[in-house]
């Protein structure tokens, strides 16, 4: 009797676990188009058929739950709703999840991970609860949030989700030291590359990365509906107007410590939003402050495409989340430019350690992904 039940418990969870593989395909649809709010996505179940599926698609339309349940219509009385994310329990830009679950007469509910925004954050469970409706989780709750890296991490910090983008070749190298660069890696890694910045909710630059390459910063990939937030740290306001990240479409913003008014009325003129932000005692900008600042303005997932000096700093202050390397079969020798600027190390205790998560190839070159360690 016993093993019956034991075998019965493993057969559900592992029902659970294969609805919520598919509700978790469902929700990397909106990878590129949900910024701000999280993917998600819904299966709807009654005795082993889906009656209907969803996805939230874009900010500020129907969420997961709700383009599932139109899906299934009255079928959906008594299913399981498998979902990714926990049912939003308040109204903002469309009505809470939870009561369209509840009014839909909905048996069950399984959930993949808790909404650690704090207007949920359990409160879309007990709502759920209190309609008598049967609420599980968390079921691939990592799966979840590693679709979500940065709305959970600024939900839960105040900070968003920071990758760096380093382009080298075999031997580390960025750049000739007279700074050419154009190409070290090939098309297929920059054409990846667009993919990562589709997917960010800001693509932040350096103004020495803009004075040397002039970068447009946009996502260029067909079927994009959206573009990033492009930002510049520029400290001493030396961008000029004319630069080309302030020719696309979408928004742009700098960050910098100059009270030059005139320079601020020249950009402002274009469109460029200013903000201020105090100096670093080592020169530059505070980066926190500048993280936290995107945050508020609801940035989930950073994409850093700068020079050595920024991936540095930014390393050095413990504010990477993640490093996007694409090396190139190729050498550029001792003299070139190095992938990210340190102080000198002295003993192998102090190096920066990193743990590798992919490694991947795109085109002739490698993508790996690698993590920042905490220090020993």
């Amino acid at each position: 009797m016993m093993d019956a039940r034991a075998d019965s418990v493993t057969a559900q969870d592992e029902c659970d676990a294969r609805y919520m593989r598919r509700a978790l395909e469902l929700a990397a649809r909106g990878l590129y188009t949900t910024d701000p709010n999280p993917r998600v996505g819904c299966v709807l179940v009654r005795d082993g058929r889906v009656l209907g599926e969803g996805w939230h698609e874009r900010a500020g339309e129907a969420h997961a739950e709700v383009n599932a349940l139109r899906a299934a219509g009255d079928a959906a009385q008594g299913a399981t709703a498998y979902v990714t994310l926990e049912p939003c329990s308040h109204t903002g830009r469309t009505p809470p999840c939870t009561q369209a679950l509840i009014g839909a007469r909905i048996g069950r509910v399984v959930y993949a991970s808790a909404d650690p925004n704090p207007l949920v954050n359990g409160a879309g469970i007990a709502a759920l609860r209190a309609a008598g409706i049967d609420t599980v989780g968390e079921v691939l709750a990592a799966e979840s949030r590693a679709l979500n890296p940065g709305y959970f991490k600024r939900m839960r910090t105040g900070l968003p989700w920071l990758r760096v983008k380093l382009g080298a070749s075999l031997d580390g190298r960025t750049a000739l030291a007279n700074g050419a660069s154009r190409w070290v890696t090939g098309p297929a890694a920059r054409q990846d590359a667009q993919r990562f910045r589709a997917r960010s909710s800001v693509v932040l630059s350096s103004s020495g990365t803009v004075l040397a390459d002039d970068p447009a910063l946009n996502v260029r990939i067909d079927g994009a509906t959206r573009q990033p937030l492009r930002a510049v740290l520029d400290t001493d306001l030396r961008v000029p107007p004319q630069a080309r990240m302030f020719d696309r479409e979408g928004p742009a913003l700098v960050f910098t410590a100059s009270t030059d008014a005139a320079r601020r009325a020249e950009l402002e003129r274009r469109g460029v939003r200013i903000e201020t932000v105090a100096r670093a005692a080592h020169g530059g900008l505070e980066l926190e402050p500048v993280l936290r600042r995107l945050a508020q303005l609801s940035a989930n997932e950073i994409w850093v495409e700068a020079g050595a000096r920024l991936a540095g700093a930014l390393l050095r202050a413990r504010l990477v989340d993640e490093f996007i390397v694409y090396l190139a079969p190729s050498l550029l020798g001792p003299t070139a430019r190095a992938l990210v600027e340190l102080p000198e190390i002295t003993q192998l205790e102090q190096r920066m350690r990193l743990e590798f998560t992919e490694c991947k190839p795109i085109g002739p070159d490698l993508r790996l992904t690698a993590l920042p360690l905490a220090p020993a």
